[in-house]
């Protein structure tokens, strides 16, 4: 059962603009450094617990069937890394994408929805790339707590082969404690974020000065012309070697998800000055261990550390990959909102979970499936290394998509010619495109699992909008116009009753289901009856200024529109305690909620396939209580039930 009140895509115009920040006052009553040291612990987790694993899975990637380390191909794939990161991280998401806000937001749902309001032809394909993006990236939400904290807790078998068997157990027994605490928020231990993860890059960086210092010739890897000669004399092997070298620049989509959080400049010039700094420092101590002794290999990040400092790394490491998992896990919840406000997800219990902080929300649906997928993944593939392959294709195919929409943005929305904008995209978009066909030769090793995860979320993402759509076009036609209605019951009013009707509806042109079976079942009708509309904008946020606009359609009926941005939790009483200021009296305890819910039934001639149409039936039924989903009190609430089919 569904309720008659859909949340619409952002077709809602907005003001248009770019750089305006939603957030600048936000921004500026923090201090730049507590914001640089909180979009450390945040936004470079994920990138910032690559050296764990990157380095080691590129070189034997680059070793071949043979498995022989040779120290030039070591040289040709720092280097590959060193480009990747300047590159792909460093001028296409810090120079040029963290200009793209959507009102303060970054995001690929929030670059969607700039890119869709700013077309005015071919938003339908905007909105599919939205829903590709948005699918891949819950394939990497499930990837990275998995291989991130596998990989720390494998440094415990250099200690001792004892601890091997122990490895997968003590996993699992980490992911359950971080997924468990979810419920209670991270409010309170997120201050710590940013400070351990600082500790993290120095310590990161000095484990690998002595190395690099004992083999200077490493630092000839900071120069381009041996990543090309790499690739150019490596044939296929080279290419296989590029998709394990995305691995270093996994994460680099959170510098722009995150850009709400911290703003442009914390996030620039945290990866400028300590990040980029840090990463660089340890893949160049981690290679010139390897080109030393070829057989450190086997974990050249741990071996960096002199044996003393084994456990304690190991310790920091875990801790370190809990808060990069914790980053991508709140990132899926973010994500999980603003695509239900974009009507691309059924409604799902959000809880809140501070007062203080916006944005701490806790999803217990998504947080049940995510766990299931990571232990799931854990236990099948059992060790980082054969993880690695089926990490990277999510993340490629998210960058290729971004790619594609930031390029209508700087064209439409920054209003360059389309020349200048793709000479400007094009060469990210070949570097994305290249890793992505890398990556795509993991498939059998592993790759295939992001791919199901992302078709699932796509398939379920894409038959909800759709059939939302044929449901809404359907019910317009069997329903009568609300004009109509309102002249008639003006002219021949029935029995009235004191207080205030409130009926919801996502069509404001046609008269409300709940309306109509009032009327006929109640045969009495309010003193003040409301019809409400629920839009959301094509912004993450809307000024109370602008939430209600009311429009005055009789006496005593009154047609309200409220409007949240897509990264907002709707309160609908709130709300509605801002049109006092327009005029109108509201009361709460005086004022009933009128609510249609729906039973749906395939219909025998639809516009989807039969078995869509149980899916998205099934969808509906999973869809959490309007009266919850838009915090209307459950006391002043009335459902009208009724069977529609699709």
């Amino acid at each position: 059962m569904t309720t008659d009140v859909a949340a619409p895509a952002a077709e809602t115009t907005a003001a248009n603009g770019h750089g305006t920040n939603g957030h600048g006052e936000i921004h500026s009553t923090a201090s730049l450094k507590a914001l640089l040291i909180g979009s450390i612990g945040v936004v470079y987790g994920d990138i910032g617990t690559s050296p764990l694993y990157a380095l080691r899975e590129a070189v034997v990637a680059a070793s071949g069937p043979s498995g022989v380390v040779d120290p030039a191909a070591v040289l040709g794939v720092v280097s590959l890394i060193l480009w990747a990161l300047i590159i792909v991280v460093t001028m296409k998401y810090v120079v040029i994408l963290l200009r793209a806000d959507n009102h303060g937001e970054g995001g690929t749902l929030a670059l969607m929805a700039l890119a869709q309001r700013a077309v005015s032809r071919g938003a339908g394909t905007i909105v599919l790339l939205g829903i590709i993006s948005g699918a891949l990236f819950y394939g990497d939400a499930v990837i990275t707590p998995a291989l991130s904290v596998l990989s720390a807790i494998e440094g415990i078998k250099l200690v001792t082969a004892a601890f091997d068997p122990y490895v997968v157990p003590l996993t699992v027994l980490i992911l359950l404690v971080l997924f468990a605490a979810q419920s209670r928020g991270t409010a309170h231990v997120a201050a710590f974020f940013g400070p351990i993860m600082c500790i993290w890059f120095a310590i990161i960086a000095i484990g690998a000065i002595i190395p690099v210092m004992q083999h200077p010739a490493v630092l000839q890897a900071l120069n381009p012309i041996l990543a090309v000669s790499f690739m150019l004399h490596h044939g296929m092997i080279g290419f296989v070697t590029l998709g394990a070298v995305f691995l270093a620049v996994t994460g680099a989509e959170a510098l722009y998800a995150d850009l709400g959080h911290f703003g442009k400049k914390p996030i620039q010039t945290a990866w400028l000055f300590i990040v980029l700094p840090s990463l660089a420092l340890n893949y160049l101590g981690q290679g010139a261990l390897v080109i030393a002794d070829p057989k450190a290999i086997e974990n050249p990040f741990f071996l960096m550390f002199p044996d003393w400092a084994l456990i304690p790394m190991v310790g920091l490491a875990t801790v370190a990959t809990v808060i990069a998992s914790q980053a991508v896990i709140t990132g899926a919840y973010s994500l999980t909102q603003q695509a239900i406000q974009l009507g691309l997800l059924p409604r799902f219990e959000i809880r809140h979970t501070s007062e203080s902080q916006f944005g701490q929300i806790y999803i217990p649906r998504i947080n049940l499936l995510l766990f299931i997928a990571v232990v799931l993944l854990v236990v099948m593939f059992r060790s980082s290394s054969a993880l690695a392959s089926a990490y990277g294709i999510s993340v490629t195919g998210t960058m290729v998509v971004t790619g594609m929409m930031g390029f209508v943005v700087i064209w439409r929305v920054w209003k360059w010619s389309p020349i200048a904008a793709a000479a400007l995209i094009a060469p990210f978009l070949f570097l994305d495109f290249t890793f992505l066909a890398a990556n795509l030769l993991k498939v059998l090793e592993g790759g295939w699992v992001p791919l199901a995860l992302g078709s699932i979320v796509m398939l379920l993402m894409y038959t909800w909008r759709r059939g939302s759509r044929l449901l809404f076009e359907k019910s317009r036609k069997l329903e009568f116009p609300l004009a109509d209605l309102v002249a008639m019951l003006e002219k021949r009013p029935p029995q009235r009753v004191p207080g205030t009707a409130v009926f919801l509806t996502s069509d404001p042109i046609s008269a409300p289901t709940a309306l109509m079976h009032s009327l006929k079942h109640y045969k009495v009708l309010h003193e003040k009856n409301v019809i409400l509309t629920i839009e959301t904008a094509a912004t993450p946020r809307v000024d109370p200024s602008e939430r209600v606009r009311l429009e005055q359609i009789s006496n005593t009926f009154t047609k309200i529109t409220l409007k949240f941005g897509f990264m907002e939790s709707p309160n609908v009483p709130k709300a509605l305690a801002i049109a006092r200021k327009l005029g109108w009296q509201f009361d709460i305890m005086s004022t009933s909620f009128f609510l249609s819910r729906r039973a749906l039934k395939p219909a025998a001639h639809s516009g989807m396939p039969r078995w869509q149409d149980h899916l998205f039936i099934a969808l509906s039924r999973t869809a959490n209580d309007a009266t919850d989903y838009f915090q209307i009190p459950s006391g002043r609430v009335v459902e009208v039930g009724t069977q529609v089919t699709v």
